[in-house]
């Protein structure tokens, strides 16, 4: 394909589901989870807010539209890898971290000091347990991690439901697209895209005088309908995530967030995590993996924009929180990964198995985790899924959170990666 090929790189469904996936479709998305209450940009659900420092959070980074998991984490010790794909392979070497199978994309180096520090693994051959080709389908299922339910609740839900808190501090949606799925369901969580938007209008900092929040106070104070209890929660939720909107709005430790969406998404879920107000789930994603044409080489193409920014982010983030990441996990989820073969336009189509990566608190990093499948050069071809990614979650889960993983993958019993201590 000729590098000025205006063919869209994206398949159909994630064209048309842009609109869903905006900061305006943020709010159409919010508004169907229940009560909702607004409070400048910001999203929350209706529920008291004041809580305690959290031991452990988990930070959950989608990489929307399917990211080639063999692109990141690529297998240069089966031939099969470099005869399906010509032109787009990466030479062996050119890759970094490699193990004798295994070597991770050049564009990843920004993340080599959390693997040489053991706190960065790769799980490979991850994914659903079943194949779908549909994005949105394929997202919902991970994301509820229940096949089979008619229930529609998401696992980040569940994980938050396993305690007697009730309180949209739990967890925070960060960045414009709506709420990932895996946060809807009866547990109370807040949506935003900058820290400083969770006020209430008019309290001072505006045109409006201060005189507004104590009107809006008289009004709702008492008032023992549904809008008052939204407006109780909103104070509340408010009061409680002011030791975040105190902190500095800058990066700390001398850490640089590239420009664009998912670098200012990082900075807000850092500075949620100094701010140690309570939050103990943080959602995040990053858009544009759905490369059927023009995913490139190590010289131009959609790949290695899109591995540079993930890489430059994630460290960065990990930089910006210093010693707080001795209680901060990061894991990636992707809905699916790509063929085995490329195709005609220099990208990739839809496939099944994918890559995980897992930083930071309790990981058993620098290492990768794989029972690598026998892969085939032929255009049908997928990379099978070996490891459940429910089993990565759940020992994630097990490791960070004092809860039981049956709770919160109901039906599910996890296979052993050996990828987080003590699992």
């Amino acid at each position: 394909m000729d590098q000025t090929s205006t063919q869209p790189s994206c398949c159909t469904e994630m064209a048309a589901a842009r609109p869903m996936l905006s900061r305006r479709g943020l709010f159409g998305a919010a508004a169907l989870a229940g009560t909702t209450t607004v409070i400048g940009d910001a999203v929350l659900q209706t529920a008291a807010a004041s809580l305690a420092p959290s031991p452990s959070v988990l930070v959950v980074l989608s990489m929307r539209g399917a990211a080639d998991g063999m692109s990141l984490a690529v297998p240069y010790g089966d031939p099969v890898y470099y005869q399906a794909r010509p032109k787009i392979a990466i030479p062996k070497g050119k890759l970094l971290a490699t193990d004798g199978f295994f070597g991770l994309h050049p564009r990843l180096k920004p993340l080599l000091p959390l693997w040489n520090g053991g706190k960065l693994a790769v799980v490979h051959a991850a994914g659903l347990p079943s194949v779908s080709r549909s994005h949105f389908a394929a997202m919902e299922e991970m994301e509820d991690a229940e096949p089979g339910s008619s229930a529609r609740t998401g696992w980040l839900n569940r994980l938050i439901g396993t305690d007697a808190i009730s309180s949209p501090l739990q967890a925070v949606n960060v960045g414009g697209a709506a709420p990932p799925s895996s946060l809807y369901g009866p547990e109370h969580f807040m949506s935003l895209s900058k820290v400083d938007q969770v006020q209430i209008a008019g309290d001072g900092k505006g045109r409006v005088p201060r005189g507004r929040v104590t009107s809006l106070h008289t009004m709702w104070d008492g008032q023992k309908t549904p809008l008052g209890a939204a407006a109780s929660s909103t104070f509340s939720a408010v009061k409680g995530f002011k030791p975040v909107t105190s902190t500095a709005a800058g990066p700390r430790n001398g850490a640089t967030y590239p420009k664009g969406s998912l670098g200012k998404a990082m900075a807000v879920a850092a500075r949620i995590v100094r701010g140690d107000a309570g939050v103990s789930v943080i959602t995040i994603d990053q858009g544009a993996w759905d490369m059927h044409t023009g995913l490139g080489t190590l010289e131009y193409g959609a790949m290695i924009r899109n591995t540079e920014e993930f890489a430059k982010c994630v460290a960065a983030f990990f930089t910006d929180i210093g010693g707080l990441a001795s209680k901060v996990t990061l894991v990636t989820m992707s809905e699916f990964g790509r063929r085995v073969k490329e195709n005609a336009n220099v990208g990739l189509d839809h496939g099944y198995g994918n890559v995980m990566f897992v930083a930071g608190a309790g990981v058993k990093g620098g290492k990768y985790y794989a029972n690598w499948p026998t892969i085939t050069n032929d255009v049908d071809a997928d990379l099978l899924v070996t490891t459940d990614y429910r089993s990565v979650l759940s020992e994630v889960v097990a490791a960070r959170f004092t809860t039981s993983t049956s709770q919160v993958f109901p039906g599910f019993t996890r296979e052993r990666v050996g990828l987080m201590v003590g699992q």
